[in-house]
């Protein structure tokens, strides 16, 4: 098949399948809690950046390849599938933001419920001399 303008199908081509690479290996984390093993990253806070990024970058390749096309049926199909596939990270871009927003006030809350018990074991404890006395 001749391809004058292919710079469109390249570039959805790229977007579609690196989607696809990234989501899969995070899913593949997420479904046999291997992130459990790795507390350092913020679980939450990839997901979100992963879905955000995927979302924009279908929505601008599903523009583009529908701006470039030869008006061939898989392209059209292509197009479409783009489109929907930038609702859905959207939705799930939603999602995440819920998630990583409730997180941030689970972690500001242990850090307020730490600090308090920290303080009561120095109360509790005469060998911990106070630097106010």
């Amino acid at each position: 098949m001749e391809c004058s303008p292919c710079e469109g199908l390249y570039f959805f081509e790229f977007v579609s399948c690196s989607a696809f690479v990234v989501t899969g290996v995070l899913l593949i984390l997420f479904s046999l809690n291997l992130h459990m093993r790795i507390p350092q990253i913020n679980w939450n806070l990839t997901d979100l950046v992963n879905t955000g990024l995927s979302t924009f970058f279908f929505f601008i390749a599903s523009i583009v390849l529908a701006a470039l096309n030869h008006k061939t049926g898989a392209e059209i199909a292509a197009v479409i599938f783009g489109f929907l596939a930038t609702a859905v990270y959207a939705v799930n871009t939603f999602l995440a933001v819920q998630k990583w927003r409730v997180s941030i006030h689970q972690q500001s809350a242990s850090d307020y419920i730490r600090a308090r018990t920290e303080s009561r074991d120095v109360d509790g404890r005469p060998e911990i001399q106070r630097l106010d006395t």
